[in-house]
């Protein structure tokens, strides 16, 4: 039998724990007995192990000496420390992650060995079972897809893929990677048909569709402020489901959290979904109530088009009768300068009824990686992505400023204006040289692609978007394609492959988190 682990144990009364050792090398252990500290550091600078068994009370030099030598040998060499007492002291050096474990005397061998299992063989536990669960999910997701799905139920399916994403980001090493990227890809592909069949119809009045754009304020903001509630509503651009499942443990243990999930408007891109969700309207609505606000143009610069938010929310507000004293303040955090800002007031701030604060970081980050060669290096895949989104997230203003509030006892409102995805395909598009730029969707005269690639809008009004101009037909792109001109084809189909794009049809645009987070 192969040795499943080299465990290093060291005892000054080693002798009298002969039937333990047997009891370990029959289960596959390799053991290696040694009587003192001393002999034990100088095997482990000359040998492999894969944990130590350390008396405390040795002859000569003592385990806790004995540990500080080990851990500065290999810092990450598991010790688990074997006492005659439970001290205080050895419970917060195990917290404090000086030692891996411990075990008070006396031990018997089937302690010992559920220790062992616990320090070394729990993550290949995990990964067995997580291989099995998957295994029987793709079957189960393979069966959904050949029957009708509903609007939850597309909901449903993608949490669960969510959830096995960032369950499986701690087994890079399982090889599972591209299984879930081609079960996405499998399922985009029916989702983008599901849309087309349906979201005209989401659009139509007294819908009984799922929660949509326009919803949000109504459904979760106005009913805490009639409660009389001091709510912070905070829309973190771009934000994903996965990014938000990689960073919601940071908050268990300042907050209850109640979750819910609603569906981006299309376009999926921040001039039409975010204007929707602070105006409670459709792009076409916008255009015809607050002609002032909407302003027609085919710049590339998304921040243009979302200039009076603060207006349209107000606008909202008084639509839904909802008066506010004082009233209602506005910031949007662009950089690092608003965002210490942010935190450094936020104890005033959060005395007002309605405090809505635009959060800009994760979609310069998605829209950074495009062009930095450094930022691709460091988020090659999804799985890097949500770290980097996590990393971003532990050291930011934003957490200090949730950390605040919890102590303060507002309720606080999370969501996301649409999300991205690795565009990865490209497809041919035509049209005039007054169309819009953006890659996942695009407006103009006479707009044609193939419509296995893209949705094409021939009458904005069904997708209750304005037209622009004269003959305007909008492409929205599906799966993971992007649109690209015949015309230097090949250089810009490399050059925004497998860059992170928002506007089109996808689960992981359209489908989104709403987070309600009351201080515990």
């Amino acid at each position: 039998m192969a040795a499943k682990a080299s465990i290093l144990w060291v005892d000054d009364e080693i002798e009298m724990l002969r039937p333990h050792i047997i009891f370990l090398e029959q289960r596959g252990y390799q053991i290696t007995p040694v009587p003192n500290a001393e002999d034990a550091i100088s095997m482990i600078r000359e040998q492999n192990f894969d944990l130590v068994l350390l008396d405390e009370m040795l002859t000569g030099m003592d385990g806790l000496t004995a540990l500080n030598e080990i851990k500065d040998i290999d810092p990450g060499l598991p010790v688990v420390m074997v006492t005659k007492s439970e001290e205080e002291s050895l419970m917060e050096d195990a917290i404090g992650g000086r030692i891996d474990d411990y075990l008070v005397k006396p031990v018997n061998p089937s302690q010992i060995l559920m220790t062992i299992r616990k320090n070394l063989d729990s993550k290949n536990i995990e990964a067995d079972r997580l291989s099995r669960d998957y295994s029987k999910k793709l079957n189960q997701i393979t069966m959904k897809l050949m029957n009708p799905m509903d609007d939850q139920d597309w909901i449903a399916l993608y949490y669960d893929l969510c959830s096995w994403e960032v369950e499986l980001d701690q087994f890079p090493d399982l090889g599972m990677r591209q299984t879930i990227t081609d079960q996405k890809r499998e399922c985009n592909v029916e989702f983008a048909k599901f849309i087309e069949r349906n979201y005209r119809d989401w659009l139509k009045d007294n819908s009984d569709g799922p929660v949509l754009s326009t919803d949000i304020v109504s459904k979760f903001v106005i009913p805490q402020l009639e409660q009389k509630k001091s709510v912070v509503f905070l829309v973190i651009d771009n934000l994903r489901l996965d990014q938000w499942m990689a960073i919601e443990n940071l908050l268990y243990p300042l907050f209850n959290i109640k979750k819910s999930y609603y569906y981006s408007i299309l376009p999926t891109a921040t001039p039409y979904s975010r204007n929707a969700i602070f105006s409670g309207l459709f792009p076409e609505e916008i255009r015809e109530q607050h002609p002032e606000y909407w302003k027609d143009s085919t710049s590339d610069d998304e921040t243009s088009h979302n200039r009076y938010e603060r207006q349209l929310l107000e606008a909202q507000l008084v639509r839904k009768k909802i008066i506010l004293k004082p009233e209602a303040k506005y910031i949007k955090v662009l950089d690092s300068k608003e965002s210490k800002n942010l935190e450094k007031n936020i104890n005033s701030l959060a005395q007002l009824p309605l405090l809505s604060v635009v959060i800009n970081f994760v979609d310069f980050l998605a829209h950074s990686r495009s062009d930095s060669q450094v930022l691709k290096e460091i988020s090659p895949d999804e799985s890097a992505y949500r770290t980097l989104t996590r990393s971003w997230f532990i050291h930011s203003d934003l957490f200090k400023v949730l950390k605040r509030l919890a102590a303060l006892g507002n309720t606080i409102i999370i969501t996301s204006d649409h999300g991205s995805i690795r565009s990865r395909r490209g497809a041919k598009v035509l049209g005039d040289r007054d169309t819009s730029k953006n890659l996942r969707y695009k407006y103009g005269r006479n707009l044609r692609c193939d419509s296995k690639f893209a949705i094409n809008v021939k009458k904005p009004e069904t997708f209750r978007l304005p037209p622009h101009r004269l003959n305007t037909n909008y492409l929205i792109a599906k799966e993971d394609y992007y649109f690209v001109y015949p015309t230097d084809y090949h250089h810009y189909l490399n050059y925004y492959k497998d860059s992170l794009q928002h506007g089109g049809v996808s689960m992981e645009e359209m489908i989104l988190p709403v987070i309600q987070l009351e201080a515990k």
